[in-house]
């Protein structure tokens, strides 16, 4: 999630990652996720660039039509739009575990830190929750308005005090043993359409990297 001004568009570094200590396993997931196929839906020829997904035109393409979008951040209309997706080998109660125990996720996405839930006492993420965090060094502040157990997940983001100007939904459904899991973001405003102008395929690439990193906490048997 991007939105304030100031975002340097770098994902963090994989070597100073694994000298901070986490396992192998992971850093190599997130050397790896630029190559990541299997993210994208299964209509898409296997030989196509992985670049061309990043535009918002192919990820607008690529849309869920399954995601329930608040007034005022419909895709269509979106000065930026995100479609990512993952299939990962653990049942989506699992996968859905490590989504609302946001205080965890600088334990495995290198992208979040100091996450923590002001609206209560709860340690995990619930209807109606808030929290605030750090990603790509800004701090933000979320509130979460979609709350469906195991399934869906869906946050406004936007800086302290100001009126929501992004909106992060988490769509999940079970497949044989394991979970498909569709992450889609819609940003509004000129801090979104200026990302869009300067390095379009930000957003895309930092979700691909919380879908590698989610997918190896789910799929780790000790977590």
């Amino acid at each position: 999630m991007f939105a304030i001004t100031g975002i340097t568009g770098k994902l963090p570094d994989t070597t100073s990652i694994v000298r901070r200590g986490l396992p192998r396993l992971a850093a190599v997931a997130m050397s790896l996720v630029a190559l990541e196929t299997s993210s994208q839906p299964t209509n898409q020829p296997a030989n196509q660039e992985r670049a061309s997904i990043m535009t918002m035109k192919d990820d607008l393409a690529n849309r869920s039509t399954d995601i329930r979008w608040p007034p005022g951040f419909d895709p269509l209309n979106a000065d930026l739009f995100s479609h990512n997706e993952l299939f990962i080998n653990a049942s989506c109660e699992r996968v859905w575990q490590h989504i609302i125990e946001a205080t965890k996720w600088p334990q495995w996405y290198p992208n979040a830190k100091d996450v923590r839930i002001v609206s209560d006492a709860s340690a995990v993420l619930k209807d109606g929750t808030v929290f605030r965090w750090t990603t790509f060094g800004l701090p933000l502040e979320s509130k979460i308005r979609e709350f469906v157990p195991f399934t869906r997940i869906g946050w406004y983001g936007y800086a302290p005090g100001t009126e929501p100007t992004f909106y992060h939904t988490w769509y999940l459904t079970g497949r044989g043993n394991g979970c498909q899991v569709v992450t889609d973001e819609v940003g509004n405003g000129p801090d979104a359409a200026n990302l869009r102008q300067t390095d379009e395929g930000l957003m895309h690439r930092g979700h691909d990297l919380w879908l590698a990193t989610l997918r190896w906490v789910a799929e780790n048997k000790a977590n």
